[in-house]
Protein backbone atom coordinates (compact mmCIF):
# COMPACT_ATOMS: atom_id res chain seq x y z
CA UNK A 1 0.00 0.00 0.00
CA UNK A 2 1.22 3.63 -1.15
CA UNK A 3 1.35 5.72 1.72
CA UNK A 4 -0.19 9.48 1.45
CA UNK A 5 2.24 12.48 3.13
CA UNK A 6 0.29 13.94 5.96
CA UNK A 7 0.61 18.13 6.31
CA UNK A 8 0.64 17.88 10.14
CA UNK A 9 0.74 21.56 10.17
CA UNK A 10 -2.90 21.38 9.04
CA UNK A 11 -4.33 20.26 12.75
CA UNK A 12 -6.31 22.43 14.00
CA UNK A 13 -8.06 22.08 17.62
CA UNK A 14 -11.80 20.76 17.17
CA UNK A 15 -13.06 20.86 21.02
CA UNK A 16 -12.09 19.91 24.35
CA UNK A 17 -14.91 17.21 26.24
CA UNK A 18 -15.51 16.60 30.01
CA UNK A 19 -16.71 12.77 28.81
CA UNK A 20 -17.29 10.70 25.48
CA UNK A 21 -20.74 11.96 25.75
CA UNK A 22 -19.37 15.42 24.29
CA UNK A 23 -17.12 13.91 22.10
CA UNK A 24 -17.32 14.27 18.17
CA UNK A 25 -18.75 11.61 16.90
CA UNK A 26 -17.06 8.06 16.77
CA UNK A 27 -16.32 7.73 13.37
CA UNK A 28 -12.82 7.84 10.99
CA UNK A 29 -9.76 7.33 13.18
CA UNK A 30 -8.48 8.45 15.86
CA UNK A 31 -4.79 8.81 17.67
CA UNK A 32 -4.30 9.08 21.07
CA UNK A 33 -1.64 10.80 23.20
CA UNK A 34 -0.89 9.90 26.62
CA UNK A 35 1.42 10.03 29.12
CA UNK A 36 2.38 10.95 32.57
CA UNK A 37 1.50 14.40 33.53
CA UNK A 38 5.21 15.65 33.41
CA UNK A 39 6.19 13.30 30.57
CA UNK A 40 5.94 16.72 28.39
CA UNK A 41 2.87 15.02 26.06
CA UNK A 42 1.71 18.41 25.16
CA UNK A 43 5.21 19.56 24.20
CA UNK A 44 5.82 16.33 22.09
CA UNK A 45 2.68 16.92 20.47
CA UNK A 46 3.23 20.98 19.18
CA UNK A 47 6.49 19.18 18.08
CA UNK A 48 4.79 16.78 15.96
CA UNK A 49 2.15 19.30 14.29
CA UNK A 50 5.01 22.17 13.93
CA UNK A 51 3.07 24.31 15.90
CA UNK A 52 3.67 25.66 18.91
CA UNK A 53 0.90 26.27 21.00
CA UNK A 54 -1.72 24.39 19.50
CA UNK A 55 -1.61 21.91 22.47
CA UNK A 56 -2.15 24.15 25.95
CA UNK A 57 1.02 23.38 28.12
CA UNK A 58 0.35 23.93 32.02
CA UNK A 59 3.31 24.51 34.64
CA UNK A 60 0.74 22.56 36.71
CA UNK A 61 1.09 18.75 35.73
CA UNK A 62 -1.83 17.59 36.36
CA UNK A 63 -4.47 20.43 35.87
CA UNK A 64 -6.11 19.15 32.48
CA UNK A 65 -8.81 16.84 32.94
CA UNK A 66 -10.27 17.09 29.43
CA UNK A 67 -10.53 14.91 26.42
CA UNK A 68 -8.83 17.27 23.94
CA UNK A 69 -9.52 16.89 19.85
CA UNK A 70 -7.35 18.18 17.04
CA UNK A 71 -8.52 17.56 13.60
CA UNK A 72 -6.71 16.66 10.69
CA UNK A 73 -9.64 16.35 8.70
CA UNK A 74 -13.15 15.24 9.48
CA UNK A 75 -12.39 11.55 9.45
CA UNK A 76 -8.66 11.94 11.06
CA UNK A 77 -8.04 13.58 14.31
CA UNK A 78 -5.39 13.52 17.38
CA UNK A 79 -6.52 13.31 20.61
CA UNK A 80 -4.76 14.70 24.16
CA UNK A 81 -5.76 12.45 27.12
CA UNK A 82 -5.40 13.84 30.63
CA UNK A 83 -1.92 13.21 32.06
CA UNK A 84 -1.63 11.01 34.71
CA UNK A 85 0.55 9.55 37.94
CA UNK A 86 0.81 13.31 39.77
CA UNK A 87 1.80 13.27 42.81
CA UNK A 88 -0.34 16.64 44.18
CA UNK A 89 -3.23 16.07 42.32
CA UNK A 90 -6.22 14.89 44.79
CA UNK A 91 -7.68 11.59 44.91
CA UNK A 92 -11.10 12.72 43.33
CA UNK A 93 -9.11 14.08 40.43
CA UNK A 94 -7.24 10.89 40.01
CA UNK A 95 -9.77 8.99 40.00
CA UNK A 96 -11.89 11.21 37.46
CA UNK A 97 -8.47 11.19 35.31
CA UNK A 98 -8.77 7.60 35.41
CA UNK A 99 -12.20 7.18 34.46
CA UNK A 100 -11.56 9.41 31.49
CA UNK A 101 -8.92 7.59 30.25
CA UNK A 102 -10.51 3.56 30.93
CA UNK A 103 -13.50 4.78 29.14
CA UNK A 104 -12.06 6.81 26.27
CA UNK A 105 -9.72 3.61 25.66
CA UNK A 106 -11.79 0.67 25.91
CA UNK A 107 -15.02 2.54 24.95
CA UNK A 108 -14.07 4.42 21.43
CA UNK A 109 -14.48 2.38 18.53
CA UNK A 110 -11.94 4.79 16.11
CA UNK A 111 -9.28 4.98 18.00
CA UNK A 112 -6.67 3.00 16.10
CA UNK A 113 -3.11 3.41 18.33
CA UNK A 114 -1.92 5.23 21.30
CA UNK A 115 1.58 7.31 21.24
CA UNK A 116 2.51 6.94 25.05
CA UNK A 117 5.03 9.26 26.57
CA UNK A 118 7.47 8.25 28.80
CA UNK A 119 10.27 10.70 30.41
CA UNK A 120 13.40 8.91 29.19
CA UNK A 121 15.09 9.75 32.78
CA UNK A 122 12.36 8.10 34.51
CA UNK A 123 10.49 4.90 31.73
CA UNK A 124 8.48 2.41 32.76
CA UNK A 125 6.78 3.31 35.93
CA UNK A 126 3.94 1.42 37.83
CA UNK A 127 1.43 3.64 36.15
CA UNK A 128 3.20 3.55 32.41
CA UNK A 129 3.27 -0.10 33.15
CA UNK A 130 -0.06 -0.91 34.02
CA UNK A 131 -1.57 2.04 31.31
CA UNK A 132 0.56 -0.69 28.91
CA UNK A 133 -0.93 -3.50 29.95
CA UNK A 134 -4.60 -1.96 29.81
CA UNK A 135 -3.82 -1.15 25.96
CA UNK A 136 -2.13 -4.86 25.08
CA UNK A 137 -5.62 -5.71 26.59
CA UNK A 138 -8.05 -3.68 23.90
CA UNK A 139 -5.18 -4.79 21.38
CA UNK A 140 -4.16 -1.82 20.17
CA UNK A 141 -0.70 -0.62 19.19
CA UNK A 142 1.21 1.66 21.03
CA UNK A 143 3.99 4.00 19.90
CA UNK A 144 6.45 5.07 22.63
CA UNK A 145 8.20 8.11 22.59
CA UNK A 146 10.96 8.13 25.41
CA UNK A 147 10.81 11.91 25.92
CA UNK A 148 13.45 15.21 26.72
CA UNK A 149 16.37 12.91 25.23
CA UNK A 150 18.03 16.49 25.50
CA UNK A 151 18.73 16.10 29.47
CA UNK A 152 20.87 13.33 28.59
CA UNK A 153 23.46 12.05 26.64
CA UNK A 154 23.55 10.36 23.66
CA UNK A 155 24.93 7.10 24.62
CA UNK A 156 22.55 6.95 28.00
CA UNK A 157 19.75 7.87 25.42
CA UNK A 158 20.17 5.09 23.57
CA UNK A 159 21.02 2.57 26.39
CA UNK A 160 17.80 3.39 27.67
CA UNK A 161 15.99 3.03 24.59
CA UNK A 162 17.66 -0.68 24.56
CA UNK A 163 16.43 -1.26 28.05
CA UNK A 164 13.07 -0.28 27.40
CA UNK A 165 12.37 -2.12 24.69
CA UNK A 166 14.05 -5.45 26.02
CA UNK A 167 11.65 -5.31 29.16
CA UNK A 168 8.71 -4.62 26.85
CA UNK A 169 9.66 -7.74 24.63
CA UNK A 170 7.90 -10.03 26.28
CA UNK A 171 4.73 -7.80 26.61
CA UNK A 172 1.31 -9.10 24.73
CA UNK A 173 0.70 -5.83 22.50
CA UNK A 174 2.46 -4.35 19.17
CA UNK A 175 5.09 -1.76 20.58
CA UNK A 176 7.54 0.46 19.01
CA UNK A 177 9.74 2.98 20.84
CA UNK A 178 11.97 5.69 19.92
CA UNK A 179 14.10 8.04 21.50
CA UNK A 180 12.42 12.06 21.24
CA UNK A 181 12.57 15.59 22.00
CA UNK A 182 10.67 18.39 21.18
CA UNK A 183 12.82 21.42 22.54
CA UNK A 184 15.96 20.38 20.56
CA UNK A 185 13.77 18.37 17.52
CA UNK A 186 14.99 15.12 18.27
CA UNK A 187 13.00 12.49 16.39
CA UNK A 188 10.05 13.94 15.23
CA UNK A 189 10.16 13.12 11.54
CA UNK A 190 10.42 8.95 12.98
CA UNK A 191 6.86 10.17 14.89
CA UNK A 192 5.63 11.57 11.69
CA UNK A 193 6.10 8.87 10.06
CA UNK A 194 4.44 6.18 12.43
CA UNK A 195 1.69 8.93 12.57
CA UNK A 196 1.08 8.63 9.04
CA UNK A 197 1.30 4.89 8.51
CA UNK A 198 -1.90 4.55 11.10
CA UNK A 199 -3.54 7.44 9.41
CA UNK A 200 -3.75 5.62 6.17
CA UNK A 201 -7.61 4.08 5.76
Amino acid sequence: MQVEPIDFKKVTFLKSAPTLAFSPPDTGIEIAFVGRSNAGKSSALNAIVSQGHLARKSKTPGRTQLINYFELDPERRLVDLPGYGFANVPDRIKQQIQEILNTYLSERACLYGVVLMMDIRHPLTKNDVTLLDFIASIEKPVHILLTKCDKISRNQANQTLIQVRDKLSTNQGVITIQTFSALKNIGIEQAQDMLTEWFQF
